[in-house]
């Protein structure tokens, strides 16, 4: 990363340290066209400091290495376990519409209050398979079990990018438990499947017989 590039991340964090060196200009209203000039000085002297000695270049590096570890192995999901029992449940995704829908013209086209389901417009055509990508059982059952469909793999913890090299097919992350705390999933592996103008959601734990290799 050039020292330009690194420059953003270095200005946010002197930004916050300058307050401790900042002169007091007491409670003046103009001390804003004072202060400014003296924090960018600050900076430059700063940004100048750290190129000279090569920290803008360690620095880059630093973020390069982080970046690339977070996008391999993603932050895992918090507050999921490995399912020990079965459980399923009914989801609607229904909603009321808050505010009347306008088109161009201003001519409304869904009116406040009206219920919709997205199910109507947007089907849920292949299943979401929810699952631990470090358990090499819950691996080996939801590639065998939809070996041949295209059901979506979302992992809550693992390696995505290195899964999809060895196994040959597409692993997603939910990032951030988006998507289980939307659904309400507590354990994995989980799926998700339409039904109609509803979704069913089901915690599986793996039996014996399915925890063979794929």
């Amino acid at each position: 990363m050039t020292p330009l590039r690194a420059a953003p991340f270095l200005v946010a964090g002197l930004l916050m340290a300058a307050p401790a060196s900042a002169r007091d200009y007491g409670q003046q209203g103009t001390v804003w066209s004072v202060i400014e000039p003296d924090l960018l000085e600050q900076i430059h002297a700063r940004l100048t400091h750290l190129e000279k000695t090569g920290e803008t270049a360690k620095l880059g590096e630093e973020l390069k290495r982080r970046t690339i570890a977070r996008v391999n192995r993603p932050e895992p999901v918090a507050g999921i376990d490995s399912a020990a029992a079965a459980r399923s449940w009914r989801f609607d995704p229904t909603i009321s519409v808050e505010r009347d829908i306008a088109d161009d013209k201003g001519r409304v086209i869904v009116a406040a209050g009206t219920r919709v389901n997205p199910l109507d417009t947007v089907p849920l055509r292949v299943p979401l398979v929810f699952l631990d990508g470090d358990d090499p059982e819950q691996l080996a059952w939801a590639t065998r079990r939809y070996a041949s469909t295209r059901a979506k793999l979302i992992l809550v913890r693992g390696a995505p990018l290195e899964l999809m090299k060895a196994r040959q097919r597409r692993f997603y992350f939910d990032q951030g438990g988006n998507l289980v705390k939307h659904f309400g999933i507590r354990a994995v592996p989980a799926t998700v499947e339409q039904q109609g103008r509803v979704l069913i959601i089901t915690e599986q734990p793996v039996r014996p017989k399915e925890r063979a290799s794929s």
